[in-house]
């Protein structure tokens, strides 16, 4: 039985934050999730994706922000289960919580924060007669590693901000050899600036770009070399290609969550804004995982959210300790 003072579900920039937080109030904290690192879906899916609204950083990578914060926690001494799902929250008769996962490894703390992101992802497939049979073959729903498409010939398909942002990256970081954006539509659904990006680089003939068209077969042995194009007015087309990465975003369930007893609205966890407290007293939800009325799923209003809920758990976990806010100009940072 691991114990400590806070079971933090999900290990994403939120989670991982909020054991900088609880640490300043002398909090121990354990984290949990199905990942088999820290980081969430900025490690996971978009490690080299630039992020631009984090105060003070004008532009970040994905991955660079989780090490940023994995280094303003490591003074708190986090614990970790990675690679491992909670799947079960039982409460004592002592007011404490006992989580389990997947794997039968048990944690037991007077706070749970789930800080578990959109919960669990699958991607969304495009309906290509044989897409399946070249999955991880030459084709990928995920770019984890730029480097990987060095030199290689690229077909990307989708018209969000995901397939916008991975064509340029690839292009002018001089990774793909050639790259091909297809889209069904004529306009995109992504940020006006990475759209006239694209267009810009399509007329300098970096981007090979075909809207109004999708892929509808792949071809190859056993590895794929090619995808067919179906355009709109212009009928089909054969490309060469090495990789195909059809980049339609990713549908979220809340998995095991939804089990919980939780108070749950369009699939995600209710909250009071006062501290961020679900309708079972000692659970808290953090970040993306929560609605309320006017809510943001941006990382930053995470960090908010874990920051007060913080303070709550700490009246809960010593009610007769009076709580009186230390600015970390004045007091520094000292860990466990």
């Amino acid at each position: 039985m691991i114990q400590t003072d806070i079971i933090i579900i999900g290990a994403g920039p939120v989670g991982i934050f909020t054991v900088f937080e609880a640490g300043l109030l002398k909090l121990r904290c354990h984290l949990i999730d199905s990942l088999p690192q820290p980081g969430g879906q900025l490690t996971e899916i978009y490690p080299k994706k630039p992020i631009y609204d984090i105060p003070g950083y004008p532009t970040v990578d994905a991955g660079d922000l989780i090490d940023k914060l994995m280094a303003q926690s490591a003074p708190f001494k986090p614990g970790f289960t990675l690679g491992e799902s909670a799947v079960k929250i039982d409460e004592t008769e002592d007011n404490q919580f006992i989580v389990t996962t997947n794997k039968g490894t048990q944690h037991k703390a007077p706070i749970v924060m789930i800080a578990g992101g959109l919960g669990v992802f699958e991607p969304r497939k495009p309906p290509v007669e044989n897409l399946e049979n070249f999955e991880d073959k030459g084709v990928e729903y995920i770019i984890r590693d730029p480097k990987f498409y060095q030199d290689k010939k690229v077909v990307v398909a989708g018209g969000g901000d995901s397939a916008l942002d991975w064509s340029i990256y690839l292009v002018e970081n001089k990774i793909a050899k050639e790259l091909t954006l297809v889209h069904r539509n004529s306009s995109f659904r992504g940020h006006l600036d990475s759209v006239q990006k694209v267009m810009d680089l399509a007329d300098a003939g970096k981007i090979k770009l075909v809207t109004e068209a999708e892929v509808v077969t792949l071809g190859g042995n056993g590895k794929l070399n090619s995808v067919t194009i179906r355009h709109n007015t212009l009928g089909e087309q054969v490309a060469a290609t090495d990789h195909f990465v059809p980049l339609f975003g990713l549908k979220p369930s809340l998995g095991p969550i939804a089990d919980w007893g939780l108070e749950i609205e369009k699939s995600a966890i209710k909250v009071d804004t006062k501290d961020y407290s679900t309708n079972r007293k000692g659970i808290y939800a953090i970040g993306d995982v929560n609605t309320y009325e006017g809510k943001l799923k941006l990382i930053l209003c995470g960090f908010h959210e874990g920051t007060i809920a913080v303070q709550s758990a700490f009246a809960r976990i010593h009610p007769d300790k009076k709580n009186v806010l230390k600015y970390t100009t004045v007091n520094g940072v000292n860990g466990f």
